[in-house]
């Protein structure tokens, strides 16, 4: 059925509900490819035919493109009864997306515990674990007995997130006591307390500041597919699953993988942004670069003189700034993962120059002996002749390789850090800023290098 995808975008509307009628026995995921390649309006109506229930699973996954716009065509009451379905953190990002005018619009439309839970989640910062959240968990007072507990979840199962875990807290004060799995509650016995069952195990539990970087390195830590968030009275608020973080850490690795190559974020597909939009996002910071470049002009023009009489040296300064550019990366790349990881902290920053610094000597010396060797090979084999002077200009360039090389895996390393304690995400020293700063320092340490060296031979 894919591969009609492009007719059926041109169909009849007889065809696009006989369309919305066999997407409703595919599982989501199969739904949600089909979907994403319709013209918008036909997408439209497509959800217009759909079951009520299987159009809100559709919603619930965040694979689905234009989900705010979509829900803005469709009329009031099928928008709100898709709203009112959807799990809450998800019915958030949606709702949050859409037109302010068409939000309030809606919002008064909702039913109550609808509105209330869109209100908490809305209020948390962007990037913390109460705006990953749902409020859709199982919790029981602990003095229930586990065939209460699991008849409790048959009845409710339909209007939670997850049925894995279920949260026991203390009758009276809702303080969280402990947590146990289905599987524990499925081989306890009937008759026995949930809390004896659950054998008084003190789950791992975040607040809902935590960042969502740090509730990503519990769950990997810990090998969790959910987490209670708690408040100040140790009560459960909500709860994060798996899916959220992995959604979230894959939305994270998009925003830092465009930071890193120098541009903003593109939020829709490749295929699906906008001449003008693109031109938006990559512009900026193009031109940022692009002026900052022109201090390799500037770098270049103060020794003019020494590139008169040795024009020889031009030859090699590709070689020497993408060099030092390209260490620079490399370190910027391994300190930013193993920030974002928690290997390291900000207090690491001595550490990581005593490590860095001769770990980016070692490499330019390595590449100073290879460029070193290509100088003596090419003017013994006669490929070229650099003059009865090549072994100084060699060693120029040998020395100027671990100078530049160490510099940037310097520089390259210290950034994030530099970007952090100003408050930046560090993956904002992105790659291209990284090598057009060492591309101006380089010049200016290859042409020192130069004048010591060549001093009273070639300059």
């Amino acid at each position: 059925m894919i591969n009609h995808i492009g007719d059926l975008s041109r169909s009849s509307p007889t065809s696009l509900e006989a369309l919305a009628k066999r997407l409703s026995k595919l599982h989501y995921a199969d739904a949600i490819d089909i979907v994403n390649k319709l013209e918008f309006d036909n997408a439209v109506y497509v959800f217009v035919h759909l079951p009520i229930e299987y159009a809100i699973k559709l919603f619930d996954k965040p694979e689905l493109q234009r989900s705010a716009r979509i829900l803005e065509a469709l009329s009031n009451e099928h928008a709100v009864s898709i709203l009112n379905g959807m799990s809450a953190d998800e019915a958030t990002d949606v709702f949050q997306e859409m037109d302010n005018q068409i939000r309030q619009r809606l919002f008064v439309q909702l039913q109550p515990v609808t509105r209330t839970e869109l209100k908490r989640l809305t209020s948390y910062p962007e990037n913390s674990a109460g705006a990953l959240m749902t409020t859709e968990f199982i919790a029981v007072p602990s003095s229930w007995t586990v065939q209460h507990t699991l008849k409790y979840i048959c009845d409710v199962e339909g209007t939670r997130e997850t049925v894995y875990t279920t949260y026991i807290v203390a009758p009276m004060t809702g303080k969280l006591l402990s947590a146990i799995s289905l599987r524990r509650l499925i081989l306890a016995k009937s008759n026995d307390n949930v809390l004896d069952a659950a054998q008084h195990i003190k789950p791992i539990t975040i607040t809902a500041l935590t960042d969502r970087e740090e509730v990503a390195r519990l769950f990997r830590r810990y090998d969790l597919l959910s987490v209670p968030v708690i408040n100040e009275d140790k009560q459960v608020i909500g709860l994060v699953t798996v899916d959220d973080v992995l959604d979230a850490m894959t939305e994270e690795m998009n925003e830092n993988t465009h930071k890193f190559g120098g541009m903003e974020t593109i939020d829709q597909p490749y295929m699906r942004t906008s001449f003008l939009d693109m031109l938006k996002k990559r512009s900026g910071w193009l031109s940022i670069l692009f002026i900052a470049e022109m201090f390799t002009t500037t770098a270049l023009q103060l020794f003019e003189g020494e590139l008169e009489k040795a024009i020889v040296l031009a030859l090699f300064l590709p070689l020497i700034t993408s060099s030092g550019g390209n260490s620079g990366s490399q370190a910027t790349s391994l300190i930013i993962r193993a920030l974002a990881l928690r290997e390291i902290t900000v207090k690491d920053w001595r550490k990581v120059i005593a490590r860095e610094l001769p770990i980016g000597l070692a490499l330019g010396a390595i590449l100073g002996v290879i460029g070193f060797i290509r100088i003596a090979v090419w003017q013994h084999a006669g490929i070229y002749n650099y003059g009865p002077h090549w072994p100084l200009i060699a060693l120029t360039i040998f020395c100027t390789l671990v100078a530049v090389v160490g510099f940037g895996s310097f520089i390259g390393s210290m950034l994030p850090f530099i970007m952090k304690t100003l408050g930046f995400d560090p993956a904002s020293a992105s790659a291209p800023f990284i090598a057009t700063f060492v591309d101006v320092t380089g010049i200016i340490i290859y042409f020192s290098f130069a004048a010591l060296l060549l001093a009273d031979t070639l300059l």
